[in-house]
């Protein structure tokens, strides 16, 4: 009984860890400052934002002349869950981490709330955005 309980339980526990990784995947809308913004998520570990039709991340971009991916990590063991962004620059390796927290409000909404300043936010504030999955 104990090996059928663990033949069970174990698989359940993988595939909803799974499944709740791929909650973020997507294109997500909000609006900060009266300004329309994107935030997407792919199933590779690349992010990007996409503010007045430009984008800044994912697989390849260039900034300031300079070629540079944009990556996420996710750890859904802290509460709020922690969202960290890694801007690289390729030819230099050099990495700048945006530090985030989220939380969902159902499967399509989350409050988002991040730091440029290499400081993690501990709690949601007036800074925080409500972004929408697009469908």
């Amino acid at each position: 009984m104990k090996y059928l309980f663990t033949f069970f339980i174990i698989p359940f526990f993988l595939l909803n860890t799974t499944s709740q990784k791929e909650n973020f995947v997507g294109k997500w809308i909000g609006e900060d400052q009266s300004q329309i913004g994107y935030v997407m998520f792919d199933h590779e570990g690349y992010a990007a934002f996409e503010i007045d039709g430009e984008v800044m991340g994912g697989k390849e971009f260039y900034m300031k002349g300079q070629k540079g991916k944009m990556t996420y990590t996710i750890n859904y063991d802290t509460n709020p869950i922690e969202v960290d962004f890694t801007i690289t620059k390729i030819q230099s390796g050099e990495a700048k981490k945006i530090l985030g927290i989220a939380e969902f409000t159902d499967k399509d909404v989350i409050i988002f709330d991040m730091s440029f300043d290499a400081e993690r936010p501990t709690e949601f504030s007036d800074n925080s955005i409500t972004l929408k999955r697009v469908k």
